[in-house]
């Protein structure tokens, strides 16, 4: 079985210009929004309608949103509103995933060349990281991970 490459990359704080310019010096091809609610306002490219015409245009990337692999309201509330710890959201949506089954709904293969978008800047505190780890394990380690 050969290795997947994945990247993930957040928005918030990037411009335009440097959002999409990681993306095409990655080679992305299809960018997998991670997030709930893909209309947020906090940067305007990254609208779903918006950001996949974006996408498309700018850098021929395909847009896919996956809200299975995103928390939900109750878990993203109890962390960010709530100010909760993120020990306890990491356990939660780790637990959401497994209960889902997510890593029987997408191959592997599926993967290849795609970028997990969240709006978090930083990957670190971010539930995209979660769930390349989350597949990670799944599968054995066939994630090669690269956070833009």
């Amino acid at each position: 079985m050969d290795n997947v490459q994945v990247s993930t990359i957040g928005f918030t704080k990037s411009s335009a210009e440097d959002f999409f310019d990681r993306l095409q010096k990655a080679g992305v091809k299809t960018i997998v929004d991670v997030r709930l609610h893909n209309t947020s306002q906090l940067a305007g490219f990254a609208k779903a309608n918006d950001l996949a015409f974006f996408l498309k245009k700018i850098g021929g990337i395909d847009y896919v949103h996956q809200p299975l692999f995103a928390p939900t309201e109750a878990i993203m509330k109890a962390y960010k509103t709530d100010k909760g710890d993120w020990k306890t959201f990491s356990r939660d949506f780790l637990d959401l995933m497994a209960e889902r089954k997510v890593e029987q709904h997408v191959k592997p293969e599926a993967l290849q060349g795609a970028c997990l978008l969240c709006a978090e800047d930083k990957p670190h505190r971010c539930h995209r990281t979660l769930v390349c780890e989350y597949l990670n394990d799944r599968w054995g380690g066939r994630l090669r991970v690269e956070h833009l």
